[in-house]
């Protein structure tokens, strides 16, 4: 089988539907993805497809080879040159610490740090197949960093990170970029940051999906099982009635005269992230939605037994289930109406400032541990 080919065709297929680099474009020809999930047919591992590789004892994925298109998007937003030294955070398969050593040729460095023994170990041998031995992969808790080859030039977690960690900002150089799929209240943006006057400046956002960090730096988000393949996601604990029963009832359905998207998305992204700075009580709903429809998600609002969530079948509907259904569906359609009337604001045309004090007044704030972020949407 040649492999060399189905790499080609693979970062062909990705620069027809998006912006690749060069430098990138040729780490993903040269690094053998089927060696960093063994037990996948090759076929299958040159798709444009995350492939999970290990789940928690209810079944929630805890560790994955990430979707080659956002791995590119992620390294252009990093902007590695050789000769660099660069920390990850969240080993995986391995493959993203080998296109990063890629990038960085025989005379940088790559570190790449995993919480959990096994994923190490596994990553460390797919490392060693692909012949990828000059990058360095050590089990410790990622919030830490690796203070011992600090300072770095870039730094990049393949994991989603509620907060930015001390020990990230204080290990990299002042001319350093951080990128990290950050949560804004649930949703995540691959954001890359830098200094600039004594705070962090995003130079570019975008969407994106990850495993979430484990360990004491994990955040407030809530994953609830909700049955085999399909998962209820909230940004932080709350209380909730029997949501699967809900989800079985005939729908109260409104039209929200809103037009659909020019992409999925558009209204899956933008939509999530409106309600996520708008509604206390938005969620989302991942997985399997029901018979013949595939894997996918959707937002909206959870209260008690009830439930309300987006359609995007042509025209934007609203769909809610249970008793107070009806209810929460009209909330939604508003704020629909409300994302619409603003523009339809996106993921990438958000701007974001990290402050380690208190932010500015006059922007949405988003409190975390560490860091203040101030938001609002405006060209990067």
């Amino acid at each position: 089988m040649d492999f060399a080919t189905r790499r080609e065709a693979m970062v062909a297929l990705l620069r027809e539907r998006q912006d690749i680099s060069e430098p990138v474009a040729a780490a993903m020809r040269a690094v053998p993805r089927h060696l960093f999930v063994p037990g996948v047919a090759p076929e299958d591992a040159y798709r444009d497809e995350p492939i999970v590789t290990k789940r928690d004892a209810e079944g929630r994925p805890i560790s994955s080879s990430s979707q080659p298109a956002i791995m590119a998007l992620m390294l252009d937003q990093l902007g590695v040159e050789p000769g660099q030294r660069v920390l990850e955070i969240g080993a995986g398969t391995g493959y993203n610490a080998a296109l990063l050593g890629h990038l960085t040729g025989p005379g940088g460095r790559v570190v790449s740090v995993d919480i959990d023994a096994d994923i190490v170990a596994q990553a460390r041998q797919n490392l060693s197949a692909a012949g990828a031995d000059h990058v360095e992969v050590v089990c410790a808790d990622g919030a830490q960093g690796h203070e011992e080859l600090a300072p770095y030039d870039r730094l990049i977690a393949t994991v989603g990170v509620w907060d930015l960690a001390p020990a990230w900002m204080e290990q990299l150089g002042d001319q350093g970029r951080l990128v990290v799929p950050l949560d804004l209240r649930g949703v995540q943006a691959s954001v890359a940051l830098e200094r600039e006057g004594g705070h962090w400046v995003s130079r570019s956002v975008v969407p994106c999906g990850f495993m979430r960090m484990r360990g004491p730096f994990s955040g407030t988000e809530v994953i609830t099982v909700l049955r085999p393949e399909l998962m209820l996601v909230l940004p932080e604990p709350r209380e909730f009635g029997d949501v699967l029963a809900a989800l079985g009832t005939d729908p109260a359905q409104i039209a929200t005269e809103v037009e659909g998207p020019s992409s999925g998305a558009e209204i899956g992204m933008g939509t999530a992230l409106w309600l996520a700075l708008h509604e206390p009580r938005w969620c989302a709903l991942i997985g399997v939605l029901g018979p013949g429809t595939g894997y996918g998600g959707t937002s909206g609002i959870v209260e008690g037994d009830s439930i309300a969530l987006l359609a995007s079948d042509g025209p934007l509907v609203v769909r809610g289930h249970g008793p107070d259904g009806a209810r929460l569906a009209g909330e939604l359609a508003a704020h629909v109406r409300d994302w619409d009337a603003a523009g339809r604001p996106k993921t990438e045309s958000l701007r974001i400032e990290a402050y380690e004090g208190p932010a500015p007044a006059g922007r949405t704030v988003i409190e975390k541990r560490h860091v203040n972020l101030a938001l609002d949407f405006g060209a990067n």
